[in-house]
């Protein structure tokens, strides 16, 4: 078996190199592909809203790095969509909570490409008109997903677990807190957080690094330079719940419901742990486990039913998700089996079972070139490769979980939402389904 994972491990060994710059670059060459996926990513997201860097500390407003990434297409030179046309490739970008990605995939006219993706983060350019523009166009944007019952559901859920951490607001923002975005603030948030030294480029497909290379040379990424590492900074946030139960109403067909357990936060880099999280959350909602059988085969829930763990500096938690007629009944289920695993421990063949689901969703990656490229870059930005990650997770165990969930999924740290049907009553019926034990 070691002998296998060696092989397999070997397989996923892509090739690093850092820049003089501190740019790192990842690349997987797959010869005979057709196409070409790149990324750069930067560890820039909704959450980076008060740092250090050198003596000056900054405060933004909420939905400055969705509001860059959006700005970065444009220059004195026109607007790097069009110049991605030009090329022939398929571009776009998105911000998460702690990176924002800029990426394209493309089959020809690889070199140039790659000279545009860089040139969005080499040269960038900012006025006051062109932010006036981008305020309307963002604020529609935020609108949208105001009407969104998914994304009102998350949001309430890390407004009932967190006081003060920056995960309470939008990734876009608000249309007051964009209005306050000027050009210096976007200049100082290039300065920090788009040195190379905080950035990472990803590049899978039928390319080599000498190309990546030259084309980090050729937009002047390569070269070395003073760079201050930014300091994030974070308001005291504790282990209490700031809203444990919420209900709304919206215009949705069945009512919705998120459950979020609140847990202490892991250190920077800490993949180990957040890979054993979500093992233990497969466990005991995942798609093999008893639960989620009982569950479906009731009615209670609908197939997307399921947990999953987020973990961001400052921030670690759980978060389960779905669509019930009886969103509490479903609640108090998922409490009653955590507490039975945490009694019995965990079932070792389907903790097993999970493992090799994730172990095989990491191998498969490496055959696709975009999620070759997405994978390598995740992980870079943690500091570890698909390789080490791939080999972290085979020695997790069964014992391990158990150990887990001595300290986790406390029910005085759980909050509830839910998102009913416009004209619904709060309350649910009386008459609780029957699920089988």
């Amino acid at each position: 078996m070691s002998e296998k994972r060696s092989a397999i491990e070997a397989c996923a060994a892509d090739q690093w190199h850092t820049l003089p710059s501190g740019l790192t670059v990842i690349v997987r060459p797959m010869p005979g592909y057709s196409c070409t996926h790149a990324i750069l990513a930067t560890r820039f997201g909704s959450i980076d809203r008060y740092f250090r860097v050198g003596e000056k500390e900054i405060r933004l407003p909420a939905g400055v790095a969705h509001f860059l990434e959006h700005k970065m297409f444009e220059d004195e030179d026109g607007d790097a969509f069009a110049k991605f046309a030009r090329t022939g490739a398929n571009a776009n970008a998105f911000t998460s909570f702690d990176r924002t990605c800029y990426l394209f995939t493309a089959t020809e006219q690889v070199d140039e490409s790659l000279d545009v993706l860089l040139g969005m983060i080499a040269h960038p350019y900012f006025t006051p008109e062109t932010i006036a523009k981008e305020q309307g166009i963002i604020g529609q944007e935020i609108k949208m997903y105001d009407d969104s019952p998914d994304w009102r559901l998350m949001t309430g859920l890390f407004e009932g677990m967190y006081h003060s951490h920056p995960i309470r607001s939008d990734i876009a923002g608000t249309c007051e807190s964009i209005a306050e975005i000027t050009p210096e603030m976007l200049y100082d948030c290039c300065r920090a957080f788009y040195a190379p030294g905080n950035l990472v480029l990803a590049v899978a497909g039928n390319v080599t690094m000498d190309q990546v290379l030259a084309a980090c040379g050729r937009s002047g990424l390569a070269e070395p330079r003073p760079a201050e590492t930014p300091r994030r900074l974070w308001d005291e946030e504790p282990l209490t719940l700031a809203q444990p139960e919420q209900t709304l109403t919206m215009a949705v067909s069945k009512p919705c419901f998120g459950i979020g357990f609140k847990e202490e936060p892991l250190p920077s880099g800490d993949l180990r742990t957040e890979a054993l999280y979500d093992l233990v959350c497969s466990c005991i909602c995942g798609g093999m486990s008893p639960l989620y059988r009982r569950l479906y085969d009731a009615g209670l829930v609908n197939p997307d039913f399921g947990g999953a763990v987020l973990r961001v500096d400052g921030c670690c938690c759980f978060l389960f998700t779905g669509e019930s007629e009886h969103p509490d009944q479903v609640r108090d289920l998922l409490l009653a089996e955590i507490e039975r695993v945490r009694a019995a421990g965990v079932d070792e063949e389907i903790f097993t079972l999970c493992k090799n689901e994730k172990y095989g969703q990491l191998i498969e990656n490496l055959e696709n070139v975009e999620d070759s490229a997405s994978q390598m870059a995740d992980f870079a930005l943690a500091g570890q490769t698909v390789a080490q990650q791939i080999g972290m997770l085979a020695g997790l165990t069964a014992a391990d979980a158990n150990r887990a969930l001595e300290t986790i999924f406390r029910p005085e740290r759980m909050a509830f939402i839910k998102i009913l049907p416009d004209g619904s009553a709060c309350a649910e019926d009386a008459d609780q389904m029957e699920v089988e034990e």
